[in-house]
């Protein structure tokens, strides 16, 4: 080797060094510049809670377990919810066409699978290294599949000797037609011995009371690393179900819809009620991570009622380990104290900042439109959609902007400064950026983001494009599918090799209808690369739509939920 080789590998195991040191300690706001194989730690919030860790992945069809090295460990890859996964090399544009990819198999479940996949990498499970597929069922039940095989390796049970799963309470059919997990779970790689699942159920005993319970899961076994804990929470209030000025959790009240979030080495649980039935209220509960000793609870509408979290994505985090949540309808004192916030500390039907510590929750901004009151009487949720943190912008002066975007029933894009979300002015808008009806059907789903554009599909509306530029949205979508999307819309996820061979998943997933998976092209969504129903003879058909799913994309393959289990779609043999 000669001295200039030598030297250049030298500088070349520097920077890589230097650059996992980087992924370890955070390195911003920008997913894609803060992910590491298998750990996948986000943004600096904590180990273990993003998608797209790095490199290498299964190859073809039939895949290689050894190979794959991209985790998906939290809903929509990572901690600020941004739905692209950076690390894919198997699926390209040239190759996910009807010729060539398509349903490989079906795992199932023993009930409908509203919680999204999640996906870890060389799991040693019977002296063997996977990579495998997490399955939550609303039966309460967890399964372990081998992505590329689908051999099922492990299944457990999170209900109670003698439970069932929950019936449906004040006969909501939101979730039917019985409720166990709903949530998506969370992962961290890092805690225990073989990394741990996290994940809430909810069941009935034979004495017909309910039960929530949050589970932290050996990721080999399934078996409770400790032991489960009973989800209890009590606050200082005179809202709704409050009795001589405490209100108390009632299991069998409320649901957890939003997905779980691992951040600052805690468990966030966020909740909703049945169908806006019974004397409800917002919660957010936090548990240690370590131990599921609980840290903090907060009621957001402890004077008032309602204000449930009823969105899929749940909490997102930045980097600091801030917290960001969108309540739907509820009580918001417009009377304001002097710091500007509600007198009776009720934040519902708004966005709210919130600060953790290690025993404490608060509320430290928020954001609540000018008629906040008057669409919450009508149901008018702005937590209908989901939260979405933005990578770092620059403004068109230059400065770094950290901004959130979301959406509710009324069809209004909202873009708002993390660093001053706006609170709120009774006759002028404090949105930095505010599209009305930019979502004319009103949003019930996720955004995604890639590329500096964001994608998102409103109920009976296509699938669109919204470009950033100057930290600023376009006023229109700079382009949008031909297909259109009924409820709940749908809630759209990337893969991409970093900059190229991006593809944007999305679902048509009514339940009363046949599903559908579509592939575009994100720089023009009038470009459908593939969708499920193009093949003939049914080839890749899998089933009835589940409305609360989100395509899960990792090493090759893409995951499905279903009324019976999950799809698995990817390279088809030769």
């Amino acid at each position: 080797m000669t001295t200039t080789h030598h030297t250049r590998a030298c500088q070349a195991l520097l920077f890589a060094a230097l650059l996992a040191l980087l992924s370890a300690c955070g390195g911003g706001d920008d997913p894609s510049m803060a992910t590491s194989s298998s750990s996948g730690t986000t943004g600096g919030t904590s180990s273990g809670t993003s998608g797209g860790t790095s490199g290498g992945t299964s190859g073809g069809s039939s895949g290689g377990s050894t190979a794959a090295t991209t985790d998906v460990l939290t809903y929509h890859y990572d901690s600020m919810r941004t739905g692209q996964n950076l690390t894919e090399t198997v699926l390209t544009p040239a190759n996910v066409t009807t010729a060539t990819f398509g349903l490989l198999r079906t795992v199932p479940a023993d009930a409908p699978v509203d919680a999204a996949p999640l996906v870890a990498t060389h799991v040693s499970i019977g002296g063997s290294s996977h990579t495998v597929v997490y399955v939550a069922s609303e039966n309460a039940t967890i399964y372990a599949y081998d992505a590329d095989s689908g051999a099922l390796l492990a299944q457990a049970s999170m209900l109670g000797s003698g439970e069932t799963a929950s019936d449906m309470v004040h006969n909501c059919d939101q979730v039917s037609p019985k409720i166990g997990i709903t949530a998506t779970p969370v992962i961290d790689r890092k805690q225990g011995p073989n990394g741990t699942l996290y994940v809430v159920a909810m069941s009935l005993d034979s004495g017909s009371a309910h039960h929530q319970r949050l589970h932290a899961l050996d990721l080999t076994t399934l078996a409770d690393r400790v032991p489960a804990v009973e989800i209890t929470a009590t606050a200082q209030g005179t809202g709704s179900g409050s009795s001589n000025g405490i209100l108390t959790f009632d299991p069998s009240q409320y649901k957890e819809r939003g997905a779980l979030l691992v951040a600052n080495s805690q468990i966030y649980t966020v909740w909703a009620s049945h169908c806006d039935v019974g004397a409800y209220n917002g919660w957010v509960i936090a548990y240690n991570e370590a131990t599921l000793a609980q840290t903090a609870s907060l009621n957001y509408t402890p004077n008032g009622t309602m204000g449930a979290t009823w969105n899929v994505a749940g909490l997102a985090a930045d980097s600091s380990g801030a917290l960001y949540g969108m309540s739907g309808n509820g009580t918001f004192d417009t009377v304001l104290t002097n710091a500007g916030f509600p007198v009776g500390g009720d934040f519902g039907n708004g966005v709210m900042k919130l600060a953790s510590t290690a025993t404490s929750l608060a509320v430290s901004d928020f954001y609540e439109a000018t008629n906040t009151v008057s669409e919450s009487n009508g149901d008018v949720d702005l937590g209908s959609g989901s939260p979405l943190l933005l990578p770092d912008q620059t403004d068109a002066m230059g400065a770094i902007r950290h901004l959130l975007i979301g959406a509710g029933k009324d069809g209004n894009v909202l873009l708002l400064d993390r660093d001053n979300l706006g609170k709120y002015n009774g006759s002028t808008d404090t949105a930095l950026q505010r599209l009305v009806g930019g979502l004319s059907g009103g949003l019930f789903a996720a955004f995604a983001y890639y590329n500096s554009t964001v994608y998102v599909a409103d109920v009976g509306g296509s699938l669109k494009a919204f470009a950033i530029d100057h930290a600023q949205l376009s006023s229109s979508p700079v382009s949008q599918t031909q297909a259109t999307f009924p409820f709940p819309g749908a809630s759209p996820s990337v893969s991409a090799n970093g900059k190229t061979n991006a593809i944007l998943w999305a679902l048509n997933s009514s339940t009363g209808s046949a599903a559908v998976l579509r592939a575009y092209n994100p720089a023009d969504l009038s470009q459908e690369y593939y969708d499920s129903t193009q093949a003939a003879s049914d080839r890749d058909a899998f089933g009835n739509g589940e409305k609360f799913i989100t395509p899960v994309v990792a090493n090759g393959k893409v995951f499905v939920g279903t009324p019976s289990g999950v799809a698995i779609f990817g390279l088809l043999s030769p």
